[in-house]
C-alpha cells in the first residue's frame, strides 16, 4: 500500500565474486575514507585493500597517529560487523635517516610487524624505494617466458619472427612496463639496465634469428625495438603527460585530456546521433532539405593546420567561419572542432532544420559514441542535445571527399586558407597525445643513437647501419632472416668467426690461406664470388666497398639486390664450412 515501508535486517555477507559484491563493499567503506581524508589522514583503497600513509619528523610522532587511526578503524569494522586481520597487516618505515627509532604499532591489541617490502597492486615497494626487488621479479617472470618461446624458436627454424615479435609486444612488455611510473627513476641505475638488458637479448635475437653471441646492440637495432630502459621512461613520460603535467616539448600549452565518465550525462539522458552516409551528388540532394546545410572541414597542409565552415541555404553561401589551429594538432581534431562550432552555431543561432556534412568518418564515428571521451566530441554532443531541447532538427551526414560536392569544395578550400593564411589566434590549442607520444620517441633515439655509435660493440652491424635513427625507419622493410641477420652481424657460418669459438682448426678463407673468411671478405673481395659481385656492381651502378654499404642499404631498390646477394653468398659459405 501506499506508504507502507518494510525493514529487514541482513544476516549474511555477499557471496565472493558475486556481481553486486564490490558495488556493496564500495558503499559500506566509503564513510570510513571519507572520514579519514576529513580528518587529514591519506587513505588509499583498491577493493579490499587499504593502504595508509603518515608522515612526521619522529618515529613517536608517526607512532602516535598511526596506532590513533588504527583504533579508530578497528572500532569503525566492530560497528559495522567487520573484523580486520592485524597478523597480515605490514607497515614499513619509509626514511633516509641512518639512525631513527622504530614505531611500535599496534591494532586491536595485536603488533603490526615492520616489513623492510610490500607488495601493493603488483608493485614491490622496498624501505629504501630503490625497486630493485621489484625489477627482479618482473626480469624473472619475463625470462620465465623467455625459456618456453625459446623451446619454439631457434635461429634457423621455428616460429616466425612477426609471431615472437607480437608475444613479445603483447606479454613480454606489459609485463616490465607495468607501473612504469612509479619506478622508472630506477632505469638510471646500472644495475638495473643490465638486468633488463639480459632479458631483452633472448627476445631481440630471436626476433632477427640471430646467434646467442650476438650483442645486444646488434640484435636490437636489426629487430627494431628499443632499449627496455628507454621504454620504461617513454611510458612514464607518457602517463605524466596524459595526468597533465607540463612538458617541455609543448612550452605552456596543455595536453589534451579526455573529458571524466563522472561528467558524462545520465544514460537516459543520451541521444540518437545517427549519421548517414551520402557517396555522391545524387544522394545528396535527396538528403539536402533543410533550412540551413552546413560543411565542414579540417587540413593540414606545409605543417600547418587549420578548420573551416561553410554555411548554405538553398544554393547559396551565406556564411563561412575559418578557425586556426597550432602546429602540433592533427586533421582529426581539426575535423571535431569544424564539426562542434558547427552543431553550437546550429543549436544557437540558425533557425529550422540543419544539415551538418563532414567528409571524416573518423570525427563522426567519434561523435555518434555516446561514451567516447574525446572533449571536443563531448561539447559537440552538448551543443546537439541542446538544440534537441530547442525543438530543433539536427542532422548529420557523412560525405565522400572530393566527389563534386560544391559546398564540400568550398569548406575545403577555406580550411586550407585558415591553415596557411590565418594570423588570428587559435581557437583550440590543446596539444595531442600523440605529438607527445611522437616527441617522447625521438628523445629516446637520440639517446639509443647516441649509445649504439659510442658503444664497444656492433662493429660490423656499424659497417651497414652507422645511424640508429635512419636505421629503425631501414629495419622495418627489410625481411631479416638467417642468412641476412648473419650478414649484417658477423655471427655466423664463416671460418673467421668458427675459429673464435673452436670449431674450425683455421680463420682463412679459401681463396688465400693468409686471408681471414669474414663477413666483409667474402662480401667485398673474395675473389671466389667476384662474378656474382661484378653482376651486382652493374645493376645497383655503385661499387662494392665498404664505405658504399651504408648508401646502398639506404636505397630501396639496391638494397633489395644487395640483401639477396648477401643471402646467395652466406648461404654459400655455411654450405661450404658446414663439416
Amino acid at each position: 500500500y501506499l506508504g507502507e515501508e518494510h525493514v529487514r535486517d541482513t544476516g549474511k555477507g555477499c557471496v565472493q565474486g558475486s556481481i553486486g559484491g564490490p558495488i556493496l563493499w564500495n558503499l559500506l567503506l566509503d564513510p570510513l575514507l571519507q572520514e579519514l581524508e576529513a580528518k587529514g589522514e591519506y587513505a588509499q583503497a583498491f577493493a579490499d585493500d587499504v593502504v595508509l600513509v603518515f608522515e612526521g619528523d619522529t618515529a613517536l610522532e608517526i607512532e602516535r597517529r598511526a596506532n590513533a587511526v588504527l583504533e579508530r578503524v578497528r572500532a569503525w569494522g566492530a560497528s559495522n560487523k567487520l573484523r580486520f586481520a592485524p597478523h597480515k597487516t605490514n607497515a614499513m618505515v619509509v626514511t633516509r635517516k641512518l639512525k631513527y627509532d622504530t614505531p611500535r604499532l599496534h591494532m586491536g591489541g595485536v603488533d603490526i610487524v615492520l616489513a623492510s617490502e610490500i607488495k601493493l597492486l603488483g608493485v614491490v615497494i622496498d624501505h629504501k624505494l630503490t625497486f630493485n626487488a621489484h625489477v627482479a621479479n618482473v626480469c624473472r617472470r619475463a625470462l620465465a617466458f623467455y625459456h618456453q618461446l625459446a623451446r619454439a624458436a631457434k635461429a634457423s627454424w621455428g616460429l616466425h619472427p612477426e609471431v615472437i615479435r607480437t608475444i613479445y609486444r603483447a606479454v613480454v612488455e606489459p609485463v616490465i612496463l607495468y607501473a612504469a611510473a612509479v619506478w622508472a627513476p630506477a632505469v638510471d641505475k646500472l644495475g638495473v639496465r643490465k638486468q633488463l638488458n639480459v632479458v631483452q637479448r633472448g627476445f631481440a635475437q630471436k626476433l632477427c634469428r640471430a646467434y646467442r653471441t650476438t650483442s645486444l646492440n646488434s640484435a636490437l637495432l636489426l629487430a627494431g625495438i628499443l632499449p627496455l630502459d628507454l621504454r620504461v621512461r617513454e611510458a612514464a613520460n607518457l602517463y605524466e603527460a596524459r595526468r597533465g603535467v607540463p612538458q617541455r616539448v609543448i612550452g605552456d600549452r596543455e595536453v589534451e585530456r579526455m573529458s571524466s565518465a563522472l561528467r558524462s550525462p545520465h544514460p537516459a539522458s543520451h541521444i540518437d546521433l545517427g549519421f548517414k552516409r551520402l557517396a555522391d551528388q545524387e544522394q545528396f540532394t535527396a538528403n539536402s532539405e533543410h533550412a540551413f546545410n552546413i560543411f565542414t572541414d579540417g587540413s593540414k597542409i606545409e605543417g600547418k593546420v587549420g578548420a573551416a565552415l561553410s554555411v548554405w541555404a538553398g544554393a547559396a553561401e551565406t556564411k563561412t567561419l575559418k578557425l586556426a589551429l597550432p602546429s602540433y594538432c592533427t586533421v582529426y581534431q581539426a575535423e571535431l572542432l569544424a564539426i562542434c562550432r558547427a552543431a553550437r552555431m546550429a543549436a544557437d543561432t540558425l533557425a529550422g532544420s540543419v544539415g551538418i556534412y563532414s567528409d571524416s568518418l573518423s570525427a563522426l564515428l567519434t561523435l555518434e559514441n555516446p561514451v567516447a571521451p574525446h572533449p571536443l566530441a563531448v561539447e559537440a554532443r552538448g551543443h546537439l542535445r541542446r538544440a534537441l531541447l530547442r525543438d530543433k532538427r539536427v542532422s548529420l551526414f557523412w560525405i565522400k571527399a572530393h566527389a563534386g560536392l560544391e559546398g564540400n569544395e568550398r569548406a575545403d578550400h577555406l580550411a586550407k586558407e585558415a591553415a596557411l593564411k590565418s594570423k588570428r589566434a587559435f581557437d583550440y590549442d590543446s596539444c595531442p597525445v600523440s605529438f607527445i607520444r611522437r616527441s617522447i620517441r625521438m628523445q629516446s633515439l637520440d639517446e639509443w643513437n647516441q649509445r649504439y655509435r659510442a658503444g664497444e660493440t656492433a662493429g660490423v652491424t656499424r659497417v651497414f647501419f652507422p645511424d640508429a635513427i635512419a636505421a629503425y625507419k631501414i629495419t622495418s622493410k627489410i625481411g631479416v632472416d638467417w642468412f641476412v641477420t648473419q650478414a649484417l652481424t658477423g655471427h655466423g657460418g664463416f671460418s673467421e668467426y668458427l675459429y673464435r669459438f673452436k670449431c674450425k682448426e683455421s680463420p682463412s678463407c679459401v681463396c688465400d690461406p693468409g686471408c681471414s673468411e669474414s663477413v666483409l671478405h667474402v662480401l667485398l673481395e673474395c675473389p671466389a664470388f667476384a662474378y656474382e659481385r661484378l653482376r651486382l656492381e652493374n645493376e645497383i651502378g655503385v661499387q662494392m666497398i665498404k664505405g658504399n654499404l651504408c648508401e646502398i642499404i639506404k636505397n630501396k631498390a639496391s638494397r633489395e639486390l644487395f640483401l639477396q646477394y648477401c643471402k646467395k653468398i652466406v648461404k654459400a659459405v655455411n654450405i661450404r664450412n658446414k663439416n
